[in-house]
Parts: C-alpha cells; structure tokens; sequence
C-alpha cells in the first residue's frame, strides 16, 4: 500500500478543511452581491419603467438603447439597465419578460455590465397571491399538457368538501382558477423559477447620482436606509405573516406610494429636498403612476417619472430613461432628448411631440394642455 504522506499527496483533512472554507468564501460573495443596494463609477444607466407584459414593446425600448441585438442577446458592454418593477399583469407576455430579464442578467455580468431587476406592487401581489390583474392569457402560457390533471388535484385538494359535487360551484371555481393557474402558482413560489428569483430582488438602488424605485420613498420611510428597506421587503415576501401593517402592502411604502407623481410640487418640495440628502443623490427616478407617454420631469427635474405606458393596455409609449455620464436624457422614440433644467417642460414635451405618431396619447394631452390654458388678448 502507498504512504500518501510519504508519496507527496495532500493531506484529506487539509484538502477538505480548504474546499470547506472555499465554499464558504463563494456563498459569502453571492450573498453581498444579492445584497448591494449602492453602485458608483457606472458610465451609462438605461431606465426602464413599467412593462406589464409589453415584450414586443420592451424589446423595441432596449434595442433602440442600444442594450440588446436583432437576437435579444445583450449588446449594452459595461452599462447598467435598471427595470423599476411591475414587468407582470395586465398583458399576455409577462412569462416572455421574465426571462428576457432573466437572460440578460446573466449575459450583462458576463460581459461588466449589470441588470437591476426591481419590484413592482404588481411583483410582490404574484408572489403573495393577489392575482386579480393576471390575464386569461397569461395564465394559458404557463399551460401544459398536465394541466387538466393538475387543476383536478386542486381541486380535490382545495374545493370546499361541501360544494364538490355542486356543478355550479365547480364551474365558478375553474372560472377563478383556469388551465395554468397552478403551473403559475408554483412558478412563483418560494422554489418557482420566478418566484425564487424575485425574492432576492431589492425594492429601491442608488446607482451613481441617483435614487431608483418603483414607487418612490415617502416621507413615512426617509429616515430608513436602503439596506432596511430592501431587507424589510424581502422579509415580509418570505414570510407572509409579517405583510399585515409591513412596508409591501402600505400606501405610504415604496412599493404602492404615488406622492411624487401627484401630490401638487409646493407641498411636497421640502420631502424632495430632505430625500435627495437623505440618500445624497441629484435625482429620484420611480415609475407606477403612467405619464402621457413621455419621461417627465417634476420638481425642476430632481424627480424623473419613467413610466411612459409601454404596453399596448396603456398606449404604448415609447421611451426610456438614459444617464450618459451624469446628466439625464430622455430616449424618445430612438431620438435623445435633454431633460430641461429650466422648467421649460411644455418646450420638451412639444419636441416628444414632433417625434409621435399622429393620434398618440401625448398629442391628445398636449391638445388638452393647451386648451386648458387661458388665452392672452391680441393687441389692437
């Protein structure tokens, strides 16, 4: 028999005791890199606000930004694309989003660059079962050739022991729960292919100059640091008990809070002010609340609202939102729009114009805007 000790092989303990330590250095790095929250020195970031199932849409947005190819495969070299949540509901291709993003997370690593995959309330509502904005035809693509069986075992499962055998009632519960329903149940489970995946995301990020969310932050919550929320939030997506009263379901939370986008500027001037110290940023970009199809800009451009409408269920904006060094532009329509600094918005807003087609939503605004605004004599 050979003396290992003598022939010049490793030590097992040792090897072991090495690979052990080894291991325990790699999940450290996936767990700080599934933590960060803050990311500087980032030359170009591509903003993406709600996509609600808009593939096609999405695609047109990344390709003009010059992110991804004619194949979708990621083109955007060291840039960072943030999606500020709500990619599911409402539309039919959610599914084909998903993985998109998912793909192109993967690739942009890969390549230096980095995709930020935020929640949206529409998110957090798939993942805890608030599926009143998931469409019949979301549901038939997750379809397989076992979903009859599948809804049967649900059924046998879950149906009140009472009412089985009533016919009506079955027919109402197969009309709540279609072909599909439970493939996408578990598909966003703690150990679905999205829902696992979510979990991990964080709520709000700060990359280079600027704050992105999908709500934006309210008053309620600018004392808490990013870190606190993002691991508030995904507390409570992990276990459901603590969404009751919790940060994921409240008005006032990043998630659901509309304030930036409403609430008239003075009242709420002096919470801009206090957020971007807060956070020591220039900007704050969110999205849930849809504007007439364009970027637009709030609070002398501090507050930047992305969501454009980009599906077909909202009218299809077409717009993003670009950071080249560390000035905001708006890419409307494949054209690269400065923000005004100035409060010059009705200028920016007739040069999104000129670009649309000709009954778009923002025409129709603007029309409204204009006729809204009183008209100054002519002299004599």
């Amino acid at each position: 028999m050979i003396d290992r000790s003598k022939a010049g092989f490793p030590d097992q303990k040792r090897v072991t005791r090495s690979a052990l330590l080894f291991l325990v250095f790699l999940l450290l790095l996936c767990s700080v890199a599934l933590c960060q929250d803050e990311f500087d020195g980032v030359e170009r970031i591509v903003a993406v606000g709600d996509v609600h199932g808009g593939f096609e849409e999405l695609v047109d947005i990344l390709r003009a930004a010059r992110i991804v190819d004619g194949r979708n495969r990621w083109t955007g070299g060291k840039a960072h694309l943030v999606q500020t949540g709500d990619i599911v509901d409402r539309g039919d291709n959610s599914r084909k989003v998903l993985d998109l993003l998912m793909d192109l997370e993967s690739q942009a690593q890969k390549a230096g660059g980095r995709v930020h995959v935020l929640l949206g309330n529409h998110e957090a509502m798939n993942i805890y079962g608030d599926l009143r904005y998931v469409t019949r035809g979301e549901f038939d693509s997750y379809r397989t050739p076992e979903s009859e069986q599948l809804r049967e075992q649900s059924y046998e499962a879950s149906a009140d022991p009472a009412q089985k055998t009533d016919r009506k009632y079955r027919r109402k519960w197969e009309e709540d729960h279609p072909l599909g329903w439970v493939e996408h149940r578990l598909a966003f489970g703690p150990t679905g292919r999205y829902g696992k995946w979510l979990r991990q995301k964080n709520v709000v990020i700060r990359v280079n100059s600027a704050l992105f969310g999908h709500g934006g932050i309210s008053p309620k919550y600018v004392s808490r640091s990013l870190r606190e929320i993002n691991e508030q939030c995904r507390a409570e997506l992990k276990e459901f008990a603590k969404l009751r009263g919790g940060m994921v379901v409240d008005p006032e939370g990043p998630l659901w809070y509309r304030g930036l986008a409403e609430v008239p500027e003075p009242e709420l001037a002096s919470h801009v002010e206090a957020l971007l110290a807060a956070f020591r940023v220039r900007y704050v970009v969110t999205a849930h609340t849809p504007t007439p199809g364009v970027i637009l800009p709030r609070f002398g451009g501090k507050v930047i609202q992305i969501d454009v409408g980009l599906s077909k269920e909202y009218g299809q904006g077409r717009a993003c939102l670009l950071f080249e060094g560390s000035e905001p532009f708006a890419l409307h329509r494949g054209s690269r729009l400065p923000l005004p600094a100035d409060g010059n918005i009705l200028g920016y807003l007739r040069n999104a114009e000129f670009l649309e087609p000709s009954d778009s939503l923002l025409r129709r605004y603007l029309t409204r805007v204009l006729r809204s605004q009183p008209q100054t004599s002519k002299p004599n």
